[in-house]
């Protein structure tokens, strides 16, 4: 949402201010883990799957205008929502030591391959926008 928002100049939504934060992982990376959980995971065992990269939505945002060469003033900080976790936690020394799981791509990298994918896909997620638009 942010990345489209962005590419349409739109005020970008941060709630309260900006610094809840969550552990990031490109999206090819997590399904590596699924796959790697679904085929040599124990069954009934809980693995929990992170990047490493704990980041704050204020710096993922930034860093996205950054990558997008567009100005920090689209930021627009609203209310945050009641009982919004200040962060969440993962521990994922269980799928690293036990399954030998190892993330390929930083945030960084991660966060400008998503980018890129947008840049070049806008047919498909402008028709996606208008497709929820219609319900």
């Amino acid at each position: 949402l942010i990345i489209i928002k962005a590419l349409k100049n739109e005020k970008l939504p941060i709630y309260g201010d900006g610094k809840n934060v969550r552990d990031w992982i490109y999206v090819k990376d997590h399904c590596t883990a699924i796959d790697l959980i679904l085929h040599k995971g124990k069954i009934g065992e809980v693995y929990n799957v992170g990047g490493n990269s704990e980041k704050n939505n204020l710096e993922v945002v930034k860093t996205i205008l950054n990558i997008l060469g567009k100005s920090e003033k689209l930021i627009e900080f609203v209310p945050d929502r009641l009982g919004h976790d200040r962060r969440y936690a993962i521990n994922n020394h269980k799928i690293e030591s036990e399954l030998g799981f190892k993330r390929d791509v930083t945030f960084e990298q991660g966060i400008e391959k998503t980018i890129n994918w947008f840049l070049h896909n806008e047919k498909w997620w402008k028709e996606c926008l208008c497709k929820e638009q219609i319900k």
